[in-house]
């Protein structure tokens, strides 16, 4: 790809080229760089999984995890993550054949489901604090209240993006560049799928059972 620029004082044009091998090491250090940042991620909810390790029976007095959890709206919740992941998967796919609209679609309905899981997560912690159960209750709480909200603040970030790309993709196709950024929301979402999988068994099954 060539491009021009206006030499200082004669105002002539000089052409001068960018390679398609320096468009590809620049894409190389973006995901490099995602990954890097997934790993910084990684360590945050490690460190959230082990407070609420050493917290999570701490309950001063207060209610337990067996009596404030609803295993049946959480699994509802957590099938909307991963229908949301599956979706995202179909969307990749559409993306690799190079199909716009049918990867709008699925981009859309990932969305969707995104939504719904920060709703039930939502309508959860206003029922918790509407009994009395808000984060500064107990050592308990305040370590759930930090996991599960952290993560449900990734997961808003994550729509509020994949609407970002949702216009890039609708304004300028399926580029080399909006292709790159699906895919660094890709393994975004696929990452905040494997952690709720974690949450879910480690904070909710695990609770419950005790």
């Amino acid at each position: 790809m060539s491009t021009q620029a206006i030499t200082p004082g004669t105002g002539e044009p000089i052409a001068f080229y960018v390679t398609e091998e320096e468009h590809v090491h620049a894409g190389h250090s973006t995901m490099l760089g995602f990954w890097l940042y997934l790993m910084s991620d990684c360590l945050i909810f490690a460190a959230l999984f082990a407070t609420y390790a050493v917290l999570g029976r701490n309950y001063a007095g207060g209610p337990s995890a067996a009596q404030l959890f609803e295993l049946p709206t959480v699994a509802l919740n957590t099938a909307m993550l991963l229908l949301s992941s599956i979706t995202y998967g179909f969307a990749m796919l559409e993306m690799a054949a190079n199909r716009k609209a049918g990867t709008m679609i699925w981009l859309v309905i990932t969305g969707l489901f995104g939504a719904a899981f920060i709703y039930f997560e939502l309508h959860e912690f206003a029922g918790l604090i509407a009994e009395g159960a808000t984060p500064q209750r107990s050592a308990f709480l305040s370590s759930f209240f930090t996991l599960v909200g952290t993560h449900g603040v990734h997961v808003t970030v994550g729509i509020i993006w994949l609407i970002t790309l949702l216009v890039q993709v609708g304004q300028r196709g399926l580029t080399d560049d909006n292709k790159r950024r699906l895919m660094c929301l890709s393994l975004f979402w696929h990452f905040l799928d494997v952690v709720w999988i974690g949450v879910f068994s480690f904070v909710y099954l695990l609770g419950v059972l005790r």
